[in-house]
């Protein structure tokens, strides 16, 4: 589930794939800007309000009805995050711990 485009996106962009049958749809608001740092003990994700906005709806996307356990998103600066990021996966695990 890896969309194809070079950096954060200019423009709204919808991105389906299918996970075990069920159709998950990802779009990336307008002028979304993330940026994902590794500052050894903690990591940051930095978005103006675009960005927050369209990671919201990845993370209700994962979370929607039907979505199978291990159905995940990769985010890396060449596919959705700002140039210098480091990468970002959001997977969905029901599993209990």
């Amino acid at each position: 589930m890896e969309p194809n485009f070079s950096g954060a996106p200019a423009q709204s962009t919808r991105v389906e794939a299918v996970a075990d049958g069920a159709a998950l749809v990802f779009t990336w608001d307008a002028d979304a800007r993330i940026e994902v740092r590794n500052l050894g003990g903690e990591v940051v994700i930095e978005a103006n309000a675009a960005g927050l906005k369209t990671l919201a709806g990845h993370l209700l996307v994962l979370a929607g009805e039907g979505v199978p356990d291990g159905a995940h998103l990769h985010l890396e600066e060449s596919n959705g995050l700002e140039d210098g990021s480091v990468g970002l996966v959001l997977e969905r695990n029901d599993e209990e711990q």
